[in-house]
């Protein structure tokens, strides 16, 4: 996997916000930003696993995957990409 501690991927920063980096640090799970239907969510790796692919973003120990597809587009990694049915994590 590419690692990237800067929040560097695919030629740019990949800002992550306050909110989703005290999202991820309460619920101490790894998290992967995939593609779907509706453009790129931000999973837990145990529903979406990641890929060997994918760019690594660190939030503390825990780890954001960012799918190859996606990183070339997304500038900002926000809690509007996590699916309201999440919240039981």
């Amino acid at each position: 996997m590419e690692n990237f501690d800067d929040n560097c991927a695919a030629g740019h920063d990949i800002v992550v916000s306050d909110d989703v980096k005290s999202y991820i640090l309460q619920r101490n799970i790894d998290f992967r930003v995939c593609t779907s239907c509706g453009g790129p969510v931000l999973l837990s790796t145990t529903v979406k696993p990641p890929k060997p692919s994918d760019y690594e973003i660190y939030i503390g120990d825990n780890i954001i995957y960012v799918s190859i597809y996606q990183a070339r587009y997304l500038d900002r990694i926000d809690m509007d990409m996590i699916p309201a049915y999440c919240d039981y994590l």
